[in-house]
């Protein structure tokens, strides 16, 4: 488990689609890991800017300033906000050896191990159906927080939920109940032979 004292540089890539929040979902965390002291950043490619369309946002994380300011291809974690994406195969791409990966899917974690060989640790969560029934929309993003923060221990929870706090003025309290929701409920596959 990635512990939230960084010893190395951190770099997670998020998979999403407009609409669904990577942006924001990376900037809450880059916010976290500020308000805990550590150096952070977060931006964001964008394709056509529309909703639906794929989204890429990037997030860093270390103990010492970031000098740094490219995408990021090699990540140590890849969040996959959106569970079509991960039926593609460009969504692992790069992922370290040992590295984390965080789906949005119904489906247990066991299911991506063969995808994602690389993977010490594949975490699966309804991102969507917490989104559903906690803020009655699928905006997936903080759900998908909660997986992080349970699958990685990158941040603490409360940390995020303060963020959200706030960042997020209008139904806070719900975005908090979904990343919750999401850190109670994420299942997490270890890959033996791994760290």
């Amino acid at each position: 488990m990635v512990q939230s004292g960084c010893k190395k540089m951190l770099e997670i890539r998020w998979h999403g689609r407009g609409g669904q929040g990577s942006v924001t979902a990376a900037e809450i965390l880059a916010t976290a890991a500020i308000n805990e002291g550590k150096y952070s950043q977060a931006f964001a490619a964008f394709g056509p800017e529309r909703r639906g369309a794929p989204v890429l946002a990037f997030t860093r994380i270390d103990d010492n300033e970031i000098l740094l300011r490219t995408q990021i291809y090699e990540p140590d974690i890849v969040v996959v906000l959106d569970h079509h994406l991960s039926e593609g195969d460009d969504v692992g791409e790069g992922l370290k050896n040992g590295g984390i990966i965080v789906l949005n899917s119904t489906y247990p974690p066991e299911k991506y191990a063969k995808k994602f060989p690389n993977a010490r640790r594949v975490a699966t969560v309804d991102a969507t159906g917490i989104a559903i029934k906690e803020l009655g929309t699928p905006v997936t993003n903080t759900a998908i927080l909660g997986a992080l923060v349970k699958a990685t221990g990158i941040v603490k929870l409360e940390s995020v939920e303060e963020v959200i706090r706030e960042r997020i003025k209008t139904h806070s309290e719900k975005n908090v109940a979904a990343v919750r929701s999401a850190f109670a409920e994420t299942k997490i596959f270890d890959r033996e032979g791994h760290e």
